[in-house]
């Protein structure tokens, strides 16, 4: 998986045509989804379809959001996909405590990603967020969340959103993901819903349809102006030690130098 992955491609698990296009549609990673995206009734039949698509190593990774921990299909799913060579990664949907992802963690070697959906989850997100190692990151599902606290207007959404970018932060998780933007048509929407997102400090985000990817990586790619600036960061601090000030004012410390070699790690993904 790239270092900065900024694109991940929902899929509904029932529906293998759809999976196989998915995997072919340039995003970071794929998610296929045993939870929302299937019906009660096409539970058995995603699962496995799933895991027959999953016994060969993919091309892409591929991630799979199993059904939720306290429901009747999460222990199958955890069972069936653990030691499969296509699975990159377990998504945890309606995460609410750090014993879940422990519990988790001891079934399987594989890396788990909680996303973080309701209140309580909200108010326990730095213990969540540090709760294993196999924790690779956290996220928020903002429709369950939207309808947990009854926020109408998407402005309600931006404190636990800061929230959870700082738990990430703080248990040295890499900045989250944005969640899905329902709207598959409005890419004007999503674009300035993606810079918005990364005033926050998100990284990337989740998408529910091929032509959302390229909208979200030109989002969170540096600009030519982020790029430049940042190699001058660089090359100032490479002439001279400690803190100084650049000829148009700006102010240069170690801070500031980690932050544009970030920009530039980012600029040369993949």
């Amino acid at each position: 998986m790239t270092p900065f992955p900024l694109t991940w491609l929902y899929v509904p698990g029932d529906r293998p045509h759809v999976v196989a296009k998915a995997l072919a549609a340039g995003a970071d990673v794929v998610v296929i989804d045993l939870e929302d995206a299937v019906a009660p009734d096409r539970k058995e039949y995603a699962r496995t379809a799933t895991a027959e698509r999953l016994r060969e190593p993919q091309t892409v990774p591929v991630h799979v959001r199993v059904n939720a921990l306290d429901g009747p299909w999460a222990a199958a799913d955890l069972t069936t996909l653990a030691a499969l060579p296509g699975v990159s990664g377990l998504r945890l949907p309606k995460v609410t405590s750090p014993g879940q992802i422990r519990q988790v963690a001891v079934t399987t070697p594989l890396p788990l990603y909680a996303l973080l959906e309701s209140a309580l989850a909200i108010e326990h997100a730095y213990a969540i967020a540090g709760a294993h190692p196999s924790l690779r990151g956290v996220s928020l599902g903002e429709a369950d969340l939207r309808a947990d606290l009854g926020v109408r207007a998407d402005a309600g959404l931006d404190w636990p959103r800061s929230r959870v970018i700082i738990a990430a932060r703080a248990a040295g998780l890499p900045p989250p993901p944005q969640s899905v933007h329902p709207d598959i048509r409005d890419l004007d929407a999503l674009a300035a819903s993606c810079a918005h997102g990364r005033t926050l400090g998100f990284l990337g985000r989740a998408a529910i349809h091929p032509r959302q990817l390229p909208v979200i990586e030109r989002a969170y790619l540096p600009t030519h102006a982020e790029i430049e600036q940042a190699e001058t960061i660089i090359k100032a601090a490479a002439t001279t030690e400690g803190a100084q000030a650049l000829p148009d004012g700006r102010f240069v410390d170690a801070a500031v130098v980690a932050a544009a070699q970030r920009t530039l790690s980012l600029a040369r993904r993949g």
